[in-house]
């Protein structure tokens, strides 16, 4: 048994349903068929003919697994940067991945978006909000500096930048060199939800915000580890990290002492040569983001993760160094910038080959973020080890 949603000429009805003759259908009659007809003409559709769809035994989702080359992303944003403006109307020379499955739309997964966006010399991104929550991640340069809510942010390598939904930015590029980074937004959720809202800000920002501070305002009030502002009352931060810009060398400086204490003999790491770290809100401990979850891993060379099912789904970006990482039945071999997706329900791992010709860290470094937070507050999440499952 099955209906499809389709153009019916006949009965005007989107609904068509199919009597087939199946061991967990009903019997095949007039009186079968006639009830069917009714079912159409009232916009009516049967679980019976639905539950294998609608209530699969295991997530099955409509993204697959998919890897983008570095290499190839910035060179044709290099040249989308030599023939398309910025300005009003397109805001951002941002080029989202496009995952193959899902029909052509900007999506990487159903709920995740990741674009590399490119800013050439001296140029601006206009002032402008969404409800989409976001962050920039940059995996190579520097010399752009995003300005939220007024306060200026460098973004140099190894940074991560989280930015809640609802807040003014732009960026702008104070060198004399193209700059690229990859963006990561919930725009997939808040499309399919719609719940989305988008507003300008100003055409222009203002002398005072091109000003280039070795630390902004959010970094020298909350970026002081374990140490938490007495003049922010609890709740005052509004949704999102409060934190703009997470820096490379404490990152770097976290994964390498976890790595050490391993080697010392003692507890820190999540499997062995394997170290990460999550980016958390310093005001409440939760992600930095309502709707997406990131953190950092560090694969020593040689170490391989044991395969890894999660409901939701997340992106990666090779940070440095290479490695073969495998996603449901594909393997890649992967190097400096690559990104590729992590569908729901897909069993991930990845094996380190990284060194210290191709590595600063002599490890694989993975930026990862996911629709986690999602899935834990509708209490939807699933992690299956090795054939266990909590």
């Amino acid at each position: 048994m099955t209906s499809s949603i389709a153009s019916d000429t006949v009965t005007g009805s989107p609904v068509r349903l199919q009597a087939v003759s199946a061991a967990d259908q009903p019997e095949v009659t007039p009186a079968l068929e006639e009830l069917y007809r009714g079912f159409e003409q009232e916009l009516l559709v049967p679980l019976w003919t639905e539950i294998g769809d609608l209530m699969p035994a295991h997530p099955r989702s409509r993204a697959v697994p998919h890897l983008w080359r570095w290499e190839r992303l910035r060179a044709l944003a290099a040249q989308a940067g030599e023939i398309v403006p910025v300005g009003r109307g397109g805001e951002r020379r941002a080029i989202a991945l496009a995952n193959p499955s899902l029909g052509g739309r900007p999506f990487a997964t159903p709920t995740l978006w990741a674009a590399i966006q490119y800013l050439m010399p001296g140029e601006d991104a206009p002032e402008h909000r969404h409800t989409q929550h976001a962050f920039r991640f940059v995996v190579e340069g520097e010399g752009v500096w995003t300005v939220v809510g007024r306060d200026p942010v460098a973004m140099r390598r190894g940074d991560f930048l989280p930015q809640a939904g609802w807040n003014m930015h732009a960026h702008h590029n104070a060198t004399a060199e193209p700059m690229a980074w990859i963006d990561g937004l919930d725009i997939p959720f808040q499309y399919t939800s719609e719940a989305q809202f988008f507003e300008f800000g100003r055409d222009e920002i203002g002398d005072a915000e091109r000003i280039t501070p070795e630390r902004s305002r959010a970094e020298r009030l909350w970026g002081h580890p374990g140490l938490r502002p007495v003049s922010a009352a609890p709740g005052s931060t509004g949704p999102g990290s409060p934190l703009l810009a997470y820096r490379w060398e404490h990152t770097d400086r976290a994964l390498a002492d976890q790595l050490a204490l391993e080697a010392e003999g003692f507890a820190g790491t999540v499997g062995p040569g394997h170290a990460a770290v999550r980016f958390s809100d310093p005001a409440t401990g939760a992600d930095v983001l309502p709707t997406i979850r990131a953190e950092m891993h560090r694969v020593a060379r040689g170490a391989q993760t044991v395969p890894v099912k999660e409901t939701g789904s997340s992106v990666y970006q090779v940070f440095d160094g290479s490695g073969t990482v495998t996603v449901g039945e594909k393997t890649w071999s992967v190097t400096r910038g690559d990104l590729f997706v992590v569908p729901s329900w897909q069993p991930f791992s990845v094996r380190s080959e990284a060194g210290a010709t191709d590595s600063d860290s002599g490890a694989l470094d993975l930026f990862r973020f996911s629709d986690s937070p999602i899935f834990e507050a509708l209490r939807l999440d699933r992690t299956e080890v090795e054939g266990t499952t909590r």
